[in-house]
């Protein structure tokens, strides 16, 4: 039997009134055709609620800030008009954590970065966290009570039914620590965790290369390599939480030891370290990863060569990704996407060569529009996708 009115026209109505509204304050700005594609709602109910919540004052509308794809005059797109509530973002790399707060029109109003030795010094980068959270809502002025709640990311696998590490190999100092709990203690508000590389997926679907796309892959590859999986418009997070961990694809049943007890995983020879220790000696030094980026854009022939390797080499992990998903785009974020086409045509050769020829004849391999703030930005993403979801749960179990 059905409960307070469900099944009924007006409870439909009120449902497809909060889906729309949960598009809004997840992706920020939108058009009404992407609003229809995200919710499966028609066209014309779309257009139907959108003009009701224009007249009673909740959203309005806003130019792209860049021509339609046809030219001339730009796209219209459509907000919410309340930026009274706001949402923190708080990411935790390895060495610094960086704080942000944003209001629910998706406009970053303040951010702070700290140098710190995250991984082996998890109290205090809690501690840290915390003093800076107060410091960004101070400048930005604005409440504690106006937060609705906090993403938080960290650069490794996430345990999200306990809100622990997955892996005491990449945050050592983080063991065993509840890091959600630890945190909503702290700041007295809701708080999301999750990995670094579906941070990075969250902030190109909601601000990047993602966001006309429902089914893509955001690949990370920095020091280490990790992917974030968009299906349906959704992250794919697996059973344990520990979908897309693709750089511990084995490429070779007999290749090196990798941190994570097997041989030949992609780590081994296409991340950060791996890439450092090919290239060897640069006057007399051993060079940052930064550092090889550099002399790759700039041509030099070792460090071209390394990371044109590495593009190969994760081409054939996903290469079986686009065989078991199918993604429209695969976006390339992380420090070595800044070198381009050095890292990105071998990457698109091989996954020509060994990925199926349907699904790698329509896939596009894309740099990554956020490399340093993908994280902090993915966080405020998480936190306004959270909210939204326990919004449209207050009000009925609206979400689809």
């Amino acid at each position: 039997m059905a409960k307070n009115g469900e099944g009924t026209l007006s409870w439909l109505r009120h449902r497809n009134r909060e889906r729309v509204l949960g598009v809004l304050r997840e992706r920020g700005r939108i058009s009404q055709a992407d609003i229809a594609r995200i919710t499966g709602l028609s066209r014309t109910t779309v257009h139907t609620l959108v003009s009701e919540l224009k007249d009673s004052g909740v959203l309005h509308e806003v130019e792209a800030g860049v021509p339609g794809s046809r030219g001339g005059r730009p796209a219209v797109l459509l907000m919410l008009r309340d930026s009274s509530l706001a949402v923190v973002g708080i990411d935790f790399g390895h060495s610094h954590v960086g704080v942000a707060v944003a209001d629910i029109g998706h406009n970053v109003l303040a951010e702070r970065r700290c140098d710190l030795d995250v991984s082996h010094h998890a109290e205090k980068a809690l501690d840290t966290a915390t003093r800076m959270v107060g410091e960004v809502l101070a400048e930005a002025q604005v409440e504690r009570k106006s937060v609705i709640g906090a993403g938080i990311g960290i650069p490794g696998p996430v345990d999200r039914v306990q809100g622990t590490v997955g892996s005491a190999t990449i945050l050592p100092g983080w063991l065993g620590l509840r890091i959600g709990s630890e945190m909503q203690d702290r700041l007295a508000m809701p708080v999301e965790i999750e990995n670094d590389a579906n941070l990075g997926a969250l902030a190109e679907l909601t601000w990047g290369a993602g966001r006309e796309c429902s089914n893509f892959a955001y690949v990370k590859v920095a020091t280490g390599i990790g992917a974030g999986l968009v299906i349906g418009g959704k992250l794919l997070r697996g059973a344990s939480g520990t979908a897309g961990e693709i750089g511990h694809t084995t490429l070779d049943e007999a290749g090196a030891l990798c941190y994570c007890g097997n041989r030949g995983c992609l780590e081994t020879v296409a991340s950060g370290p791996a890439i450092i220790e090919l290239v060897g000696l640069i006057n007399g030094e051993v060079p940052t990863l930064s550092r090889i980026v550099e002399l790759a854009v700039a041509g030099e022939l070792r460090c071209h060569r390394a990371i044109a390797d590495a593009g190969h080499e994760i081409g054939v992990a996903i290469a079986g990704l686009c065989n078991l998903i199918n993604p429209e785009r695969v976006v390339v974020g992380g420090l070595l996407s800044r070198t381009g086409e050095v890292l990105l045509h071998p990457m698109r050769e091989s996954i020509r060569r060994h990925a199926v020829q349907a699904a790698a004849e329509t896939l596009e391999v894309v740099p990554a529009v956020f490399v340093e703030r993908a994280e902090l930005l993915g966080s405020l993403a998480l936190a306004l996708q959270s909210s939204s979801d326990r919004m449209a749960t207050a009000n009925g179990g609206a979400r689809p």
